[in-house]
């Protein structure tokens, strides 16, 4: 039910211009999915949905390329190159101290390069924390990040 619901979704994007989580809910409720606010929160963050702006200079939501891939993308390098302050390496653990408010944004770039080596992360307000297997693991981590600031 739930991977139905997230290619109506992604479909329902895709067709409309869908600017607020309500819009989505109707559109939802429209194609006999009979879902709640939280439920459509919950699926706009599993699907890593973002918001875009269109041609008339309103947001809507869209799906995130290349997360899929592994690769950045140039809008995504610049959230890092803007973002990020300073990495740091901590035996297994890489710790990246980010501008206040853009860890959150930071992290969700790495998400998306898909990183082997990083077995979770965890994002604060200026600060991520990606843990590895091994302090080799977390220096190709490390070697990663630098290379793209």
């Amino acid at each position: 039910m739930k991977q139905d619901r997230h290619s109506m979704i992604l479909e329902l994007i895709d067709k409309n211009s869908v600017e607020t989580q309500e819009d989505l809910a109707n559109l939802l409720k429209e194609n006999g999915y009979n879902v709640t606010q939280a439920t459509v929160s919950r699926d706009i963050k599993q699907l890593r949905l973002i918001k875009v702006s269109s041609d008339g200079g309103v947001y809507k939501y869209a799906a995130a390329k290349s997360a899929s891939g592994g690769e950045v993308d140039e809008k995504q390098r610049i959230i890092l190159v803007q973002s990020v302050k300073h990495v740091e390496c901590a035996q297994n653990i890489v710790v990246v101290s980010t501008l206040s408010g853009m860890a959150q944004a930071a992290a969700s770039v790495l998400d998306c390069m898909k990183i082997k080596e990083i077995v979770g992360s965890i994002a604060g307000d200026d600060t991520i924390m990606c843990v590895t297997k091994t302090n080799d693991s977390a220096k190709a981590v490390y070697d990663k990040i630098k290379s793209l600031l």
